[in-house]
């Protein structure tokens, strides 16, 4: 472990009411998120994951704007990319192969949704489909109830700049405005709707200058910054629990990756583009920080990344070797059945 150094640089965190072991504890997660999405990649390339959605450049604006929330009381609304996010809501690498590998303790969805379909009702993570921005009614709704019920309870909603091309989402936006509702909208915005940029998706320089429409503040936050993520989410979520109503923070950030495997991103983004933005990978910045800080050293950041390879690679293998599903509960679900009841309880695993 490196000597602790105090700089100008070691006020920043502490002024945000974080420690050090919260410091590590915040890369740790992000280096699993990484770790586990080049696993994913390596078993689709091996036939052993049929489909799979990277996470890899979005670490640090997920970990960021989810690690304010507080787990067993608010609510985790993510979209596809979110690995993660459901990992700082308390999900772990099996829980994440045991859906690559469609297995029947999968929690999302137990062997019946696609992978990065994230729910948990355990967790309070509001399971998703594949059709972009339909979850954003749903957390608007969500957020009324708690709102209505006088739940001491925040809604998070994360989202893709291309679901800001939807009707849901400026639905859910709206609503949310009208009703000075206790919810929080994150875009990650990674230039691209899969393969359509910006430019032809926008007039404005920003999503977040769209959040005047609809009443309430929009903020901008380079998404690479961990701690500005940090920062941006909290005062947000601190200010839609004391009824101040919904914020829209826009993530600046980029994947790494094609938008899934099933994606050549080559005919759509020149590779030197990719390139410049792999040099500002939060995870080498945020690892940097902690050295400047002396909480890591070279040595340290080694050996944490080889201990959550280690942890990684012991759960892909639980997890290929699990139970699959019983053929015959394929209808399960799907259609209500005798004594069936709905609600929150009942959504996820």
């Amino acid at each position: 472990m490196a000597t602790r150094t105090k700089t100008a640089a070691g006020t920043r965190h502490e002024a945000l009411g974080l420690t050090d072991p919260d410091l590590l504890q915040m890369y740790r997660t992000m280096v699993m998120a990484r770790l586990c999405d080049e696993a994913q990649f390596r078993l689709n390339r091996q036939g052993k994951a049929p489909f799979v959605v990277p996470v890899s450049g979005h670490e640090g604006c997920q970990i960021g704007t989810a690690w304010p929330y507080r787990k067993g009381k608010d609510i985790f609304v993510p979209y596809y990319r979110d690995m993660g996010i459901c990992l700082v809501a308390g999900m772990g690498p099996r829980d994440v192969f045991l859906a690559v590998f469609g297995k029947k303790d999968d929690p999302s969805s137990g062997g019946r949704q696609m992978p990065a379909h994230w729910s948990s009702s355990r967790l309070g993570i509001i399971t998703g489909s594949s059709p972009i921005a339909t979850q954003i009614p749903h957390a608007a709704g969500i957020a009324y109830a708690m709102k209505y019920r006088g739940e001491d309870a925040v809604v998070g909603c994360w989202f893709g700049d291309g679901a800001t091309s939807e009707g849901d989402w400026h639905e859910g936006l709206n609503f949310s405005g009208i009703h000075r509702l206790p919810v929080v909208w994150y875009c990650e915005n990674n230039k691209y709707a899969i393969s359509v940029p910006l430019s032809k998706q926008m007039a404005v320089a920003n999503v977040a200058d769209r959040a005047s429409a609809y009443g309430f503040e929009g903020v901008v936050v380079q998404g690479n910054d961990v701690l500005a993520c940090y920062e941006a989410s909290r005062h947000a979520i601190d200010k839609a629990r004391s009824g101040g109503g919904p914020t829209l923070i826009e993530l600046k950030t980029y994947r790494f990756h094609p938008h899934t495997s099933d994606d050549d991103d080559r005919t759509y983004r020149p590779r030197e583009e990719v390139e410049e933005a792999k040099r500002n990978d939060s995870i080498i910045l945020f690892g940097n920080h902690l050295k400047e800080l002396g909480v890591l050293d070279d040595d340290g950041i080694e050996r944490l990344r080889a201990e959550v390879k280690a942890e990684v690679d012991a759960e892909v293998d639980k997890s290929w070797d699990a139970e699959d599903p019983a053929a015959e509960s394929g209808m399960l679900r799907v259609f209500a059945e005798p004594g069936q009841t709905m609600g929150l309880k009942g959504l996820g695993g």
